[in-house]
């Protein structure tokens, strides 16, 4: 997929998806037309006791890709949140693996969204994946005022 604004004006590549993404070196790959992808280098600052990547990155950057998916197609007043996420972790990543989640949209309704995606490393070994819902709002809900 090449890199375009994909009808958000404010899109860039490099653009900053969340203060978790940046503190964790998570940035944009691409995004549009219902698809996003992530990615991360792994670094000695995203392992676990047992010296892997922890399972919050794969989480962050799964969340990321498919809620990301979702964003590229809704309205531009319209809002959307996890409602449910559900990851699968399938192998092990190690400090110097390039991580890339993406995400797709499966089906969008008026309120209700459900994507699914897929973390692998720079050979394409499959790392976790993800399916997950998310709800739509026609507008910023008071909530979240």
């Amino acid at each position: 997929m090449t890199e375009k604004t994909f009808g958000n004006e404010n899109y860039i590549p490099s653009m900053k998806l969340s203060g978790v993404c940046d503190s964790l070196g998570v940035t944009g790959k691409y995004f549009g037309d219902g698809a996003c992808a992530v990615e991360c280098q792994v670094s000695d600052d995203h392992l676990n006791a047992g010296g892997v990547a922890h399972g919050g990155l794969h989480s962050t950057m799964l969340d990321s890709a498919l809620g990301g998916a979702l964003v590229s197609i809704i309205k531009k007043e319209e809002w959307c949140a996890t409602a449910q996420l559900d990851i699968s972790f399938l192998n092990a990543a190690k400090v110097g693996d390039n991580l890339i989640a993406e995400g797709k949209v499966l089906r969008r309704g008026r309120n209700l969204a459900h994507c699914e995606g897929i973390l692998s490393n720079q050979d394409g070994k499959v790392i976790a994946t993800a399916k997950g819902t998310w709800a739509i709002w026609s507008s910023k809900p008071s909530s979240m005022n």
